[in-house]
C-alpha cells in the first residue's frame, strides 16, 4: 500500500522538511513493517519493537504506529488534534482502549505507538443496516459500557461513530481516535484555538454545535444516532456539512424508529429517542444507566417517546425553531467525572427468602440513606434464585407458585417503602432475580457487567461453620471491583444458612 505519511528531515537553515516513510525504516526503536491504512489525517503502520541489537523484541501484543499526514497546507485542526491524542492516550487504561506504548512529537517525528486491535471497525455494519434487534441491543450495550469506563477516566470522546469502535475477540468494545476528545485535567487545545464546532456531522450533539465540549452526555447522543441508524438503516439527522445544517437538530426531531421499522419494540424506541433529546439533562445521566436499560428491556419505563409514530407537528417545530434562535447552552462548568459521580448505580442485594425481618429492615434503611444522599442514583434491587449445579431445579414451591415470580414480588415489596419515602420514579428503580448456583458469583458478575458503583448487602451471625466455610458476603467483598457496604442486624438473628449478602462496614474497591 502506498503511504502518504512523512518523517521529518532538515534543511540547511534548520527548518524541518518531511521525508517519505518506507517499510523497513526504524523510528525510535520501532521498525515499520507494513502500511495498513491511509486516511485523511493519518497513516497506520504495523510495527515491530526492536531490541538494542536491532533484533525483534518478544511481542506481548501486536503494535501499530499512527503517523499524522503532514504535507503542508493541511487543516491546522489535524495537527492540534494529533497533539491532543498524544496527551490523552498515555492517561488511559483498561480493556476499552488500545494499550499505549510510545509517542514522538513534531520536533523530530510525530507518532503514537499503541496496541493493534485486529479486525474491522463497526463501520461496515452500517452497510448491512437495519440489523437484527438483538444485535443492535448487544452493540449498544457494549459500546455504552466502554463509554462509561472512558468517562470514569475523565475523558469525553466527542467523536463517537462506527469507524471509531472496534471489538476484541471476546466482544469487548474498544474506542479509538481521541483527536477531538477532552480530558478534565488537561488543556482543551481545540477549544482554545478554534471557534467552529468540532465533530463528525451526523453524530454531533446539539451542545457540540453550540461549542460545548465538556459534557459526557454528548457521547450518549452520538451512540443514540448509531442505534437509530443500525435499527432503521437511516440517519436521524442526515449528513449535514454546514453549521446551518447542524443546527437543525436543535429544533427538528427525527422520524420515530417505529415509523421506519414497525417491528422496533416501543422500549427500544424509548431508549433511542431518550439518547437523542436536545437537552443533555433529558438524556440518560450516564452511559452505565443506558447500558442497564438495554440489558433489561422489560423494566424500561415507557413515556410518550415510545408511542410516537410521526414527527412533531409543523407548529411545534416552528416553536422549537424560534426558541433555538437565541438559545444558549448551559454555561455551568461540568466535567465527565462530576456527572459520573452524580449518577451512580447502587445494587441492593436482598435475600427475600430467608433473611430475618430485622435484617431486611436494617438493610432497607441503609439503602434508603445511601440513595437519599445521591439524588441522581439508580437503585437495582437484586435477589438470587439458587439453582442446582447438577440435576433438575424445582421451579415452583409446594403451593405451585413460580419461585422466580415469588422472589420478584418479594423484592418489590421490600423496596416499596424506599420508593415511597424518596419518591423514586420507575426509571430509577429496577428489580432483578438472578438464577445461579452460586449467589456471590452471580452478584459480582452482575455488578461488573452493569458498571455498579456500590453494593449494599446484609449478613447474619458469625457461626463457626460460616467462619470455616466462608460466606457469600466475604466472597463478594473479596471479588468486587466497587465499594461494598455490608449490614448486620443488631441483636440475635434468626438461624439459617448465610445466603444473604453482607457484614457491617463499608469497603472500597477490591477491598
Amino acid at each position: 500500500m502506498e503511504s502518504n505519511s512523512f518523517a521529518w528531515g532538515s534543511r540547511g537553515d534548520g527548518a524541518a522538511l518531511p521525508s517519505p516513510l518506507a517499510a523497513g525504516q526504524v523510528i525510535d526503536g520501532f521498525r515499520l513493517d507494513e502500511a495498513l491504512h491511509t486516511g485523511g489525517m493519518a497513516t497506520l503502520w504495523r510495527v515491530t519493537r526492536l531490541q538494542p541489537d536491532m533484533s525483534p523484541a518478544p511481542a506481548e501484543f501486536p503494535l501499530i504506529m499512527k503517523v499524522p499526514r503532514i504535507k503542508g497546507g493541511e487543516d491546522p485542526a489535524t495537527i492540534v488534534g494529533f497533539e491532543v491524542e498524544r496527551m490523552i492516550m498515555p492517561m488511559l487504561s483498561g480493556t476499552h482502549v488500545p494499550r499505549f506504548v510510545a509517542k514522538g512529537d513534531f520536533t523530530r517525528q510525530p507518532y503514537i505507538v499503541m496496541e493493534h486491535i485486529p479486525g474491522p471497525s463497526l463501520r461496515p455494519r452500517l452497510d448491512d443496516a437495519p440489523l437484527s434487534l438483538d444485535e443492535v441491543v448487544e452493540i449498544g450495550s457494549r459500546v455504552a459500557t466502554a463509554l462509561h469506563d472512558l468517562h470514569r477516566q475523565h475523558v469525553v470522546h466527542l467523536d463517537i461513530k462506527p469507524s471509531n469502535i472496534l471489538f476484541r475477540p471476546d466482544g469487548t468494545a474498544v474506542l479509538i481516535d481521541f483527536g477531538l476528545s477532552r480530558h478534565d485535567h488537561l488543556p482543551d487545545l481545540l477549544d482554545e484555538e478554534f471557534t467552529l464546532p468540532m465533530g463528525t456531522g451526523p453524530y454531533m450533539s446539539p451542545e457540540q454545535v453550540q461549542f460545548v465540549r465538556n459534557d459526557p452526555r454528548s457521547d450518549l447522543f452520538a451512540l443514540g444516532v448509531m442505534l437509530y441508524h443500525l435499527t432503521t438503516g437511516e440517519r436521524p439527522f442526515g449528513a449535514p456539512n454546514s453549521v446551518h445544517g447542524l443546527r437543525k437538530r436543535l429544533y427538528i426531531d427525527p422520524v420515530p424508529p417505529r415509523a421506519l421499522r414497525p417491528d422496533c419494540p416501543p422500549w427500544l424506541q424509548e431508549v433511542i429517542l431518550k439518547c437523542l433529546e436536545v437537552k443533555p439533562e433529558n438524556r440518560y445521566p450516564s452511559a452505565a444507566q443506558l447500558s442497564l436499560d438495554l440489558q433489561n428491556p422489560a423494566q424500561v419505563p415507557l413515556t410518550r417517546r415510545a408511542e410516537r409514530l410521526q414527527r412533531s407537528s409543523a407548529f411545534k417545530r416552528a416553536k422549537k425553531w424560534f426558541f433555538a434562535l437565541g438559545s444558549e447552552p448551559d454555561a455551568r462548568p461540568v466535567t465527565a467525572t462530576e456527572l459520573v459521580k452524580k449518577s451512580p448505580i447502587i445494587l441492593a442485594a436482598v435475600d427475600v427468602e430467608s433473611a430475618s425481618r430485622r435484617l431486611l429492615d436494617e438493610l432497607r434503611e441503609t439503602v434508603r440513606r445511601i440513595v437519599l444522599t445521591e439524588p441522581g442514583a439508580r437503585l437495582a434491587c437484586v435477589s438470587v434464585m439458587r439453582t442446582a449445579r447438577i440435576g433438575m431445579d424445582e421451579l415452583t414451591d409446594d403451593q405451585g407458585r413460580s419461585v422466580h415470580v415469588k422472589q420478584l414480588v418479594g423484592l418489590k415489596h421490600w423496596a416499596r417503602p424506599i420508593s415511597k419515602s424518596l419518591n423514586l420514579d420507575e426509571g430509577r428503580l429496577t428489580f432483578h432475580v438472578l438464577e445461579a448456583p452460586d449467589a456471590a458469583t452471580a452478584i459480582v458478575d452482575f455488578a461488573r457487567r452493569n458498571q455498579i458503583d456500590h453494593i449494599v448487602m446484609g449478613a447474619r451471625g458469625n457461626s463457626a461453620l460460616r467462619r470455616y466455610l466462608g460466606s457469600v458476603s466475604s466472597q463478594v467483598v473479596a471479588e468486587s471491583d466497587c465499594t461494598v457496604t455490608v449490614v448486620r442486624a443488631a441483636g440475635p438473628d434468626a438461624p439459617g444458612d448465610d445466603s444473604t449478602l453482607g457484614g457491617d462496614s463499608t469497603l472500597g474497591p477490591a477491598a
